[in-house]
């Protein structure tokens, strides 16, 4: 294993800054930056056909602006520039994290036949008030084609979680100027609004959520990718979703290594699951937590018709609903139970809770094999903050393990630091030095445990102060009212403790294969050869090229 530092890294906050870059609710807004100007944009929608055409809502300071487009794959292609278009400031709707910006489309452009599938990055830029340029950024998906689709895979951007951690216009599903006190989440988010800094570009050494720090004993954690984006002026939620921390590692290392690979979003699934038939594999990466009943039916369907779903992500949490043509994502979360609709005289199988909500009857494990309940946090804060860093392997003979000369009891991306963040787990027995799923666990019949790690869902530690915790016991309480009806000491007992794991398993005619770690992506990002070589055998295995 690398050697890690052992002091965190400075980024000259004092004391108090760093603090509210952890607790503080920050986030971008028209006008944030002052005298300098600014310039803002976002696209009617996530993604688009090939012929279709994109309007681009921009407001500015500036009079004109010119525009790049560029693919963001394997290699970057720039596909369209202009210079010189008109710019005006529009007004910004108070509450547009739910509503949206409001602004009028500025610019539209067609998307060129011959544009393949991939995600394309917006830049645009302008002249500042002290004539120096101002930019900003935007990415929308360009659809595959309705051709052919055997030995090609199908990446799903995770755009569910995108929306609900984008911190742009001040709520996101964590924190905000929502409510009549102006400090509650957003039950809702719209997709009319730009995206938050960081989560379409960021520099190589922007810090992800895994502390990389060898913490001494008694040191009280800090989250340095917070500190690095108040420091910055990025959101504050960029290392926790979007393209360029997450989605993004995976589609370039896939071109790179010569696989063919196509595009959608999450929204793509939900209205049009059929964009599914006819590839060999579906891939679901990094952080992907929000989902709808549609979208999982569309993976459910397309797994048991014989297709193949490969997920190297986690934290396969909340259930949500699309409004308003899927300009609106819903999710209660932890107040669904108290004000969600669906409770109220509705179908409490769509409330916007955790699936693992007994009313829901739908476990994320029944269609990817895991748990987030079983699972959530692991590498940073008071949760295993000096744990494995990888997977420990107890089935070194499985085929997504060949060539790579692991061993029983060895740690798989230790070095690149794949297990962390958030990862999804399952109730467990050992038996013969193996885990096996428990007949409560609700795993599907076959399925195999690869890979298990150390996981824990309430930070603690008897020198930790209440102050110096992010998330205390909060989500452990949470989560043992949803499992077993109330947020009790006795109930927190029973998940206190958790587990991430490496699953595959066979599901009517097809196969599910789950690395249940937000980061193994990081693996592929850092070139880790073990990472890649079990990327690959799972790749070749579905794609049918071996």
């Amino acid at each position: 294993m690398h050697d890690t530092p052992s002091a965190f890294p400075d980024f000259g906050l004092t004391p108090e800054q760093r603090r509210f870059a952890v607790r503080g609710c920050y986030y971008e807004h028209p006008g944030m930056d002052g005298e300098r100007g600014e310039i803002w944009c976002y696209t009617d929608r996530l993604s688009y056909a090939p012929g279709e055409s994109v309007a681009l809502h921009v407001s500015s300071t500036a009079s004109s602006f010119g525009i790049e487009v560029t693919r963001d794959g394997g290699v970057e292609t720039q596909v369209l520039t202009r210079q010189n278009l008109a710019a005006r400031w529009q007004d910004t709707l108070d509450h547009c994290s739910v509503e949206g910006c409001g602004w009028q489309a500025s610019f539209e452009f067609r998307v060129e036949e011959s544009w393949p599938s991939g995600a394309y990055r917006i830049t645009l830029t302008a002249e500042g008030r002290d004539g120096d340029p101002i930019r900003c950024h935007h990415l929308f998906i360009v659809r595959p084609l309705p051709t052919r689709k055997q030995r090609r895979i199908l990446q799903v951007a995770a755009t569910g979680t995108w929306l609900a951690y984008n911190t742009w216009g001040g709520s996101n599903a964590y924190d905000g100027i929502t409510g009549p006190n102006r400090n509650e989440y957003a039950r809702m988010v719209s997709t009319q609004r730009p995206w938050g800094r960081g989560f379409v570009v960021l520099p190589p050494d922007a810090p992800r959520v895994p502390l990389e720090v060898s913490m001494p004993p008694k040191t009280v954690p800090r989250y340095p990718h917070m500190e690095w984006a108040f420091a910055t002026g990025h959101s504050k939620k960029y290392a926790s979703a979007g393209w360029a921390s997450y989605d993004s590692h995976f589609f370039r290392w896939a071109e790179r290594a010569g696989y063919a690979i196509d595009l959608a979003s999450q929204h793509d699934l939900h209205f049009t699951p059929e964009i599914l038939d006819g590839y060999d594999c579906v891939v679901f990466v990094g952080h992907d937590e929000y989902w709808t009943w549609e979208m999982r039916d569309a993976v459910d369907a397309y797994v048991e018709l014989g297709g193949h779903a490969a997920r190297f992500a986690g934290n396969f949490m909340w259930q949500t609903r699309l409004e308003d043509e899927g300009r609106r994502q819903v999710c209660y979360k932890y107040r669904a139970r108290a004000e969600d609709p669906a409770y109220r005289g509705g179908d409490a199988t769509r409330a916007t809770n955790s699936w693992e909500a007994p009313e829901i009857g739908r476990p994320g494990a029944l269609t990817f094999g895991l748990n987030s309940t079983k699972g959530v946090y692991a590498g940073w804060g008071g949760c295993a903050p000096r744990g494995m860093r990888g997977f420990p392997v107890y089935r070194p003979e499985h085929w997504a393990f060949a060539g790579t000369g692991l061993f029983y009891g060895d740690l798989l991306g230790a070095d690149s630091h794949v297990y962390g963040y958030e990862v999804d787990g399952l109730d467990y027995e050992i038996r013969n030095g193996r885990p096996y799923p428990t007949a409560a666990s609700g795993a599907p019949a076959g399925l195999e445990i690869l890979a298990m790690g150390m996981a824990s869902q309430v930070e603690e530690a008897d020198f930790l102060r209440p102050e110096d915790q992010f998330f205390g016991d909060e989500d452990g309480r949470f989560i043992a009212e949803t499992l077993y009806g109330d947020a009790s000491d006795e109930n927190l007992e029973k998940v206190r403790y958790s587990n991430g794991m490496i699953v595959n398993f066979p599901n009517g005619k097809g196969e599910v294969f789950h690395a249940g770690s937000c980061e193994w992506v990081a693996g592929l990002l850092r070139r880790d050869a073990m990472v890649e070589r079990v990327t690959a055998n799972v790749l070749d295995r579905y794609l049918g090229r071996k």
